[in-house]
């Protein structure tokens, strides 16, 4: 795995590894030991599954609330989506700010969205399925959302959402609320094996492959 840090504290585009032979590939999604050298120490406690049967299907911003913030891990299984995430910590320098990647079925990339970031995604083929790893159980009653629309964020898209839950219509415009984010539990990570590039405020971290082969 290559962890290839974002413009956003504490988020990352996960590369995946695939071994490939005449049978197809074979590839790890999570691995405890490379995860922790860029400091997530957490255990993933629910998985999930979304699929996704039409074209243009958006679906967020979601997070939860304190004292059940979560980390996520989304990897597209089939299909294709616009993923986003939206940091949404109290006092962050990048408070509001958001991050896009394309996922696909087809590439080899994973997004880990850390505690206090809002995600959602828009569908860009029919039938586009996701998994993902919370670090948090779903608790009802603890649920906050972002319009995907809402002209704070400024977030464009590559076309119009065609198929949008009543509840994420109904999120509160941020300047309806005066929203000032959500308060998470920072911690100062140390990283290894990071590649800098001065011309780019990110970097990657590459560690020691690890195979095995089924």
């Amino acid at each position: 795995m290559i962890f290839q840090e974002t413009y956003l504290k504490d988020a990352f585009v996960v590369n995946l590894a695939p071994h490939i032979d005449s049978r197809g590939y074979f590839v790890r999604l999570f691995s405890k030991n490379e995860f922790k050298e860029i400091g997530f120490n957490k255990e993933f406690v629910q998985v999930n599954y979304a699929s996704n049967t039409q074209k243009y299907t958006l679906r967020g911003f979601h997070f939860q609330l304190p004292p059940f913030c979560e980390t996520k891990l989304i990897r597209c299984v089939r299909g294709k989506v616009q993923d986003y995430i939206v940091d949404v910590r109290k006092g962050s320098p990048t408070f509001l700010k958001s991050f896009t990647i394309e996922l696909s079925g087809d590439n080899t990339q994973m997004l880990l969205v850390p505690e206090g970031f809002a995600h959602g995604y828009l569908t860009l083929e029919e039938d586009s399925s996701l998994i993902y790893f919370h670090s948090m159980l779903y608790k009802p009653g603890h649920e906050g959302g972002l319009r995907f629309d809402d002209p704070v964020l400024g977030i464009e898209m590559p076309a119009v959402p065609e198929i949008v839950s009543e509840k994420d219509m109904h999120w509160p415009y941020i300047n309806e609320t005066h929203f000032t984010g959500i308060k998470t539990r920072h911690h100062r990570k140390r990283y290894r094996h990071i590649i800098h590039f001065p011309h780019r405020k990110r970097r990657i971290y590459e560690p020691e492959k690890h195979y095995s082969e089924n």
